[in-house]
């Protein structure tokens, strides 16, 4: 009788926790329904924060340059390369002589091909004079035909780059003289400084002056003279040097192709552009002034010492 009652209260007592246990898991049931419920749906939030930026982005557009209207759209692939060929000036038409031929072409926009002298910048500083000879100098152009020329002070030199430039000067009595920079005036000539040949200065004042006050800018200047093609004594396939004569403005820099692209050669403190292991001697040269334009020339043979017109100039600025 004692184990029956056991058995009882042992049923019982199991019946009790399964019902307990039920009711626990259907207040669970209720409670996971209702955090459901009352969340927001997570793929339309995902949705939401990938489209945010994009719109945002339509919004803020690309700096323009002045009188251009900004676009609305992001550039395709396509429209941005039609872009850069709009912007890209095309090769005029191609001049050739019996010894030469050239491409001019505007280089692709740079930061100023221009050293120390920069176009339109009035300098400061002193004339002094010199005697010139034959007026050859520094620059290795040789005997000059034309006395109107000067010698630049080293450090506007700038190892032979402002060889050729045309420089307009003024004096503080108004009298003024265009000479073409032929040569170098060593130290202790001055920032600024030009020496100056005893004819030129004499369109300031007089020689026997020996230093006057002066201002001086860069010229592009009109000219008759067009572009010849020297390479140096000494140059063959496997070593040369060549230089360009006879330019309206500064040379930035001169190339020649090679069988792996065009090649930048360097330039010497004598105004000659060195090729030291013959790469590109005799082949197709390429040179650009300060304001970005560039002239591809064909048919300079390699023969030392000999110059070769080209009847290209550069445009005047």
């Amino acid at each position: 009788m004692q184990e029956t009652r056991q058995a009882a209260r042992h049923r019982k007592r199991r019946r009790g926790l399964m019902t307990g246990t039920t009711a626990a898991l259907i207040i669970a049931g209720l409670l996971v329904w209702l955090v459901v419920t009352m969340q927001p749906d997570s793929k339309t939030d995902a949705r939401r924060a990938t489209a945010t930026p994009v719109a945002d982005s339509q919004k803020t557009l690309p700096p323009t340059s002045p009188g251009q209207k900004p676009s609305t759209a992001s550039p395709s692939p396509a429209s941005a390369t039609g872009t850069a060929s709009a912007t890209t000036p095309k090769a005029s038409a191609t001049t050739s002589t019996p010894q030469s031929s050239a491409t001019p072409r505007r280089a692709p926009a740079t930061a100023s091909l221009a050293g120390r002298i920069r176009p339109k910048v009035t300098y400061q500083g002193v004339a002094t004079v010199y005697k010139a000879g034959t007026g050859d100098g520094a620059c290795s152009y040789g005997p000059s035909s034309d006395m109107m020329i000067a010698a630049m002070n080293t450090t506007d030199y700038e190892t032979s780059k402002a060889c050729g430039a045309y420089v307009l000067v003024r004096a503080a009595n108004g009298a003024s003289v265009t000479v073409r920079i032929t040569n170098e005036c060593p130290l202790p000539c001055a920032p600024g400084q030009l020496d100056l040949s005893e004819q030129a200065f004499a369109k300031l004042a007089a020689p026997s002056t020996g230093r006057i006050a002066i201002t001086w800018s860069l010229l592009s200047p009109s000219t008759s003279d067009t572009i010849s093609i020297r390479y140096k004594t000494g140059s063959s396939p496997y070593w040369c040097a060549i230089q360009a004569i006879g330019h309206r403005n500064p040379l930035a820099r001169l190339e020649v192709r090679t069988s792996s692209g065009w090649r930048q050669l360097t330039r010497t403190g004598y105004n000659y552009f060195l090729s030291p292991d013959g790469s590109g001697c005799g082949g197709a040269i390429r040179i650009t002034d300060i304001y970005g334009e560039r002239l591809t020339i064909n048919g300079i043979t390699l023969r030392p010492e000999a110059v070769q017109p080209t009847r290209l100039q550069f445009a005047r600025h």
